[in-house]
């Protein structure tokens, strides 16, 4: 786990030194860069696997020479001492010792016991089609000095970002977008207004149109001064090309009949089962302690059960929560009990209301791309770091894989209205649009005088602002008109899937992509804590692939629950409720400067709190909002 930056191609400007230092967080551990005459290379580490140098990057291995007649053709080509590859990586490949016992059978050997070795060695053999053979999280580049060809790719989920920018022959990347960014950049007026509807910016755009970021699932190749992107794996974990079948999860059923699932209920808990097993296992690879964080709800404590039933009965669980003297914020008595039932060494930071407001400055100035969300994990991980831990699990995705958000009832429910009004539709919205501004049924009214999509019903539920005020935002704000209309960007192949399917890759690929993953390693690695999640895993969701939807995606999590039913009664009997902060008065207390300056610079009226964030979010991310207290804060 750490931060990765470089160039190929001439230098356009650029220096290793800042770019290191840029990152210098994301990897506190050690640093190292590595240049040539047509690439810089630059990596900050955060040690988990192989804490020695062996596993140090900057990664160089020599390349494959092969058989006589083909190192005859290099010395004549001259080529044969230029015949290596460089790796920088960032990320976790959890099934790295299953992949290694594969090479050394075949013949490698290895001088260090990390990850990157192995992905560097199936790098130099295979390509990237040892891509789907990767169980984990990464985002790489691997420049090969003999061909002078890049390969950056990123894992299917987007767990790990990675953001580019192409000056001319020069190709520019790193983990953060901040490291990137160039005075005159120009904004992208289409990215600010995506932002302002739904609360964070829609990958592959950034705020900046000079940076992009490369989807999840996909690569990027660079040569003699070109890029070529495209898909290498699916967004909801299926696989392309000749490797579709290699490295599946296997799971086994008492159920089962000649390697066919029974599609019983009781077949498909046990699937389920050993599916979220055998990806704990792989999240728990680590050769430092793992902790867990833990909120008091279903999701962290199925990721607590799991982890007990791995570890066993005696080992040493280290679970962290967040409390508060406000009865309307605390959860903290909740995982604290649960913590106790399950055997953990349970932390609680009881953070006051002065120890909060303090947290805000460093935050804001942490957010390398604007985002309405966040500030939980900040301060969870700060705690986490605090206590000697390098590495936590987060229960993130559990909502979204097993039906735990009210989208999986109302969305479907607002495209049966559209269809069922007909030609009332233009009269319902006129009289929701009477409804006070930042109200949900204004965002309503939008949706029935759109095209009644999939993703406009998606934005009808979690969406900020509606499509015309989110427009004039981004004009007032940009000086500029969005080049492209709202939901252009739709991505969802839905014609005659489930409706709750359909959600639940909406909610995937949409809200835990571009918003909770984004969120969870930026302020996670501005401690210096990687986070992991096992509930967004590739080989997981294959198997909850096959499960069919109106098993999977009952309302409550119900199969998560059959599957895991350690879950005490007092945690999955309680009302759903997001993991909350007293965010908005801690804010308001010091930083009300900030906020009013938004609501005046704000061409629609704000009213709702979280729309006032959004303005002030987005100004906090240089936006031009003249707050002298953030201003004065804010990283280049």
């Amino acid at each position: 786990m750490c931060g990765i930056a470089g160039w190929i191609g001439p230098e356009a400007g650029w220096e290793a030194e800042t770019f290191r230092e840029g990152l210098r967080r994301r990897g506190p551990d050690g640093s190292g860069v590595w240049r040539s005459e047509r690439a810089t290379l630059v990596h900050t580490r955060l040690a988990i696997l192989d804490l020695s140098e062996a596993g140090a990057q900057p990664m160089k291995r020599k390349a494959e020479i092969g058989n006589a007649e083909t190192l005859i053709s290099k010395v004549l080509e001259g080529q044969a001492d230029r015949g290596s590859c460089v790796l920088v990586f960032n990320g976790e490949i959890y099934n790295y010792r299953e992949l290694r016992a594969e090479l050394e059978a075949e013949g490698e050997c290895f001088v260090s016991d990390s990850d990157t070795e192995v992905l560097l060695k199936l790098l130099v053999r295979e390509g990237d089609a040892c891509l789907p053979k990767l169980a984990g999280m990464f985002a790489f580049c691997c420049w090969d000095e003999a061909s002078g060809e890049a390969l950056l790719a990123r894992d299917a989920f987007g767990i790990k970002p990675l953001y580019y920018r192409i000056d001319g022959e020069t190709l520019a990347f790193a983990s953060e977008t901040r490291v990137l960014q160039r005075t005159g950049d120009a904004m992208d007026a289409a990215a600010l207004r995506d932002f302002f509807l739904w609360g964070s910016v829609p990958e592959p755009a950034t705020l900046t149109t000079a940076v992009r970021q490369l989807p999840a699932g996909h690569l990027l190749r660079w040569k003699a001064g070109r890029a070529t992107v495209e898909k290498w794996q699916g967004a909801e974990g299926g696989r392309h090309g000749a490797e579709a079948e290699r490295g599946k999860l296997k799971v086994e059923s008492r159920n089962a009949d000649d390697g066919r699932l029974e599609a019983k209920n009781s077949g498909w808990m046990g699937v389920t089962r050993a599916a979220l097993l055998e990806s704990m296992r792989r999240h728990l690879v680590s050769d430092v302690p793992v902790g867990i964080f833990l909120s008091g709800g279903i999701d962290s404590t199925v990721v607590l059960a799991l982890a007990r039933e791995v570890l066993g009965k005696t080992a040493d669980i280290r679970t962290f929560s967040i409390g508060f003297d406000d009865s309307e914020f605390d959860e903290s008595g909740i995982a604290r009990r649960t913590a106790e039932h399950f055997g953990a060494r349970h932390t609680e930071w009881r953070m006051s209301a002065e120890e909060g407001a303090a947290e805000i400055e460093g935050f804001l100035a942490a957010m390398d791309q604007p985002s309405i969300d966040g500030f939980n994990t900040w301060c969870v991980s700060k705690l986490a770091r605090r206590k000697g831990m390098k590495v936590v699990l987060s229960g993130l995705g559990g909502d979204e894989f097993f039906a735990g958000y009210g989208s999986f009832q109302r969305v479907p429910r607002f495209r049966q209205l559209y269809r069922a009004l007909g030609p009332l539709r233009s009269v319902v919205a006129w009289l929701l649009d009477r409804k006070p501004p930042g109200s949900p049924w204004r965002r309503l009214a939008g949706y029935l005088r759109g095209d009644g999509s999939w993703l406009s019903a998606f934005h009808a539920q979690r969406g900020i602002f509606t499509p015309d005020e989110a427009a004039e935002l981004a004009r007032a704000l940009s000086g500029r008109d969005p080049a492209s209309p709202p939901f252009s960007d739709q991505g969802q192949r839905t014609k005659d899937k489930e409706p709750r399917t359909t959600v639940s890759e909406l909610e995937v690929t949409r809200y835990m992509r571009n918003q909770l993953l984004r969120d969870s390693d930026v302020f996670s690695m501005a401690h210096g804590l990687e986070l992991r999640v096992p509930l967004v895993d590739v080989r997981l969701a294959e198997a909850l692939a096959t499960i069919p939807a109106e098993v999977r995606l009952r309302q409550g999590k119900q199969l998560l629950l059959e599957a895991v039913p350690e879950v005490p009664e007092w945690v999955w009997n309680q009302p759903k409720r997001g993991f909350r902060f007293p965010f908005q008065q801690w804010m308001e207390g010091q930083f009300g400067e900030l906020l009013a300056e938004a609501k005046e610079r704000s061409p629609v009226p704000l009213n709702a709190w979280y729309r006032t964030w959004a303005v002030a979010a987005a100004a906090a991310r240089g936006m031009g909002l003249s707050n002298a207290r953030i201003a004065g804060k804010m990283p280049p």
